[in-house]
C-alpha cells in the first residue's frame, strides 16, 4: 500500500489509522504488515464498502482528509467500478530494515548468516543472481529498474522482487528513483568479493 506524502506524518503520530482503496480484490490482509517511508504499520481490518456513500465522516478524518468527498476525490481511481475497501491499521514503529541498513560493522556470525541467506536466494533461482544484482546497484545507484533489468537480462518485476529480498536483509534501499546499496550492503559486498 502506498500513501501520499501528506499522510505520512499522521501515520507516524497515530492520527491517521484508516485508508480507502479501490481494488479488484483485497490487496491487504488482517495482521499483515506494510513498510511505509515512516515505519511499519499493521493491518487491523479490511472491509468492503457498498459504495462511496458508505464512507463515514469520522473515517475520512482518520484517513487524513476532512470529508468523505475528499476521500473520494483523493482516490483518483482510473477504474471507479472497482470495489471500495476501508483499511484500518495502526503504526508499529520504525522499519527494522532501516535499522539494519546502517549496521555495517559485520561480525563473523553476521557474515556467515548473510552468506547463507544469499546462497539460498541463488539456489532457489534458475541461475545465480545475487552478486550480479548487488554489483549493478553499486555501479548504478539511482538508476530506474527498467534499465537495470535490461542490463541484467531479468524481467523487471522479477528484478524488483529480488531487490525486495535484498532490502529485507538491509542490503539495499529504495530512492525516489532506483536503488542504492545501504552501508550494510556495501560491507557484505566487500565480503562477497573476497
Amino acid at each position: 500500500m502506498l500513501f501520499r506524502a501528506a499522510t505520512l506524518p499522521g501515520i507516524a503520530d497515530g492520527s491517521v489509522t484508516v485508508a480507502f482503496r479501490r481494488w479488484k480484490r483485497p490487496m491487504a490482509k488482517v495482521g499483515g504488515r506494510v513498510h511505509t517511508r515512516v515505519g511499519m504499520i499493521e493491518i487491523d481490518a479490511v472491509d468492503a464498502l457498498p459504495s462511496d456513500a458508505a464512507i463515514d465522516p469520522a473515517d475520512a478524518v482518520l484517513a487524513g482528509l476532512e470529508t468523505p468527498a475528499g476521500v473520494v476525490a483523493d482516490l483518483r481511481d482510473p477504474e471507479p467500478d472497482r470495489q471500495l475497501y476501508r483499511v484500518a491499521f495502526h503504526f508499529l514503529g520504525d522499519d527494522p530494515r532501516a535499522l539494519l541498513r546502517d549496521a555495517d560493522d559485520l561480525s563473523a556470525d553476521d557474515i556467515a548468516d548473510l552468506r547463507s541467506r544469499l546462497a539460498r536466494f541463488d539456489r532457489d533461482a534458475d541461475a545465480p543472481w545475487v552478486v550480479r544484482v548487488i554489483d549493478e546497484i553499486a555501479a548504478h545507484p539511482g538508476e530506474v529498474s527498467t534499465a537495470l533489468a535490461e542490463r541484467l537480462g531479468i524481467e523487471r518485476f522479477e528484478l524488483k522482487r529480488r531487490i525486495r529480498k535484498l532490502k529485507g536483509l538491509g542490503l539495499t534501499e529504495s530512492l525516489q528513483v532506483g536503488y542504492r546499496l545501504a552501508p550494510r550492503g556495501t560491507a557484505i559486498r566487500r565480503e562477497l568479493d573476497d
